[in-house]
């Protein structure tokens, strides 16, 4: 069995070859059911993901724990088995975490590939942790960014990761609030359970992307600007079920579940077209698939 370590997996998961093996996943399919939610100790959540497909299973198993900030740890920890899925035998141990990080902010470009406008250059990250990373550089790789403006409640976490970001010769600057306007894309990676991104707030034609609020207790926008976009989902079913910024929205009234004009798969086999003009607000809320694990595992020890 290979271990693949989180450089490894970084190495071997570039940007565009990722998002295209996601879009292959999302148009052809894999089991995947919801992910299995246990509560753990300091509002921690221990996740478990399974997927498979005819050739390959792999399962994720995830940390996710808030109070590692103050121990100067990332907040999620996870590892993914890759195994052969006719005998059983396992293939590879992935580091989870780089896995993770890189198949959400591919997830979150596939969407704006569709979503975006495709000559959008103003990108505000809100977030500062291992994901709002990834988003930065996913974003800057795949559109045509000239500004990537970092918010985080922690004034100096934004600063240096705007520095760490400059220093890989991306445009990087912290932004004094988390105002969303005149941005062309909005993107956010919190463990908020207060809106962050407010409807009324938002410049027609941008683009709000939704990583962080992954259980039906957090939020990062308010039903306002649900009420107000065009809402694509990564999977109905998880979305529906866990991600609180739509979860509260319904509860509230401000939407229903006909509001979700479409998720992942419908984009991706063209069943929906996403974005149809300019000044479109649009939003993709992501809560991770597992099948997103799968594509990548599998790419990643191609």
């Amino acid at each position: 069995m290979r271990i693949i370590s989180a450089e490894q997996v970084k190495a071997s998961l570039p940007w565009a070859a990722l998002e295209a093996a996601l879009e292959a996943m999302f148009r052809t399919g894999c089991e995947a059911p919801l992910r299995h939610r246990h509560p753990l100790p300091e509002a921690g959540m221990l996740l478990l993901m399974p997927a498979w497909t005819a050739r390959h299973t792999g399962v994720k198993t995830v940390h996710v724990l808030p109070g590692n900030g103050a121990r100067g740890l990332p907040a999620v920890q996870a590892v993914y088995l890759l195994s052969d899925a006719e005998t059983g035998q396992p293939l590879a141990m992935l580091d989870g975490g780089e896995l993770t990080d890189r198949r959400t902010a591919a997830a979150s470009t596939l969407a704006g590939r569709f979503l975006a406008r495709p000559d959008s250059r103003r990108l505000l990250v809100l977030g500062a942790g291992r994901v709002a990373t990834a988003l930065a550089e996913a974003w800057c790789d795949r559109f045509p960014i000239e500004q990537v403006a970092i918010w985080a409640r922690n004034p100096a976490q934004s600063h240096a990761l705007a520095k760490r970001l400059a220093a890989h010769g991306l445009p990087a600057v912290a932004a004094a609030s988390a105002d969303p306007e005149g941005y062309d894309i909005v993107s956010a990676a919190t463990l908020s359970e207060t809106p962050l991104v407010r409807g009324a707030a938002v410049s027609p034609g941008t683009h709000i992307d939704l990583v962080g609020a992954f259980r039906p207790t957090m939020r990062e926008c308010d039903g306002a600007l649900m009420a107000r976009a065009t809402l694509v989902l990564d999977t109905r079913a998880g979305g529906l079920a866990e991600a609180g910024d739509v979860v509260q929205a319904i509860a509230e009234g401000a939407i229903t579940e006909a509001h979700v004009a479409a998720d992942l798969f419908d984009l991706c086999r063209g069943t929906h077209p996403g974005r149809r003009d300019a000044a479109e607000v649009t939003v993709f809320k992501s809560v991770g698939w597992a099948g997103e694990d799968l594509a990548a595992a599998v790419l990643a020890t191609a």
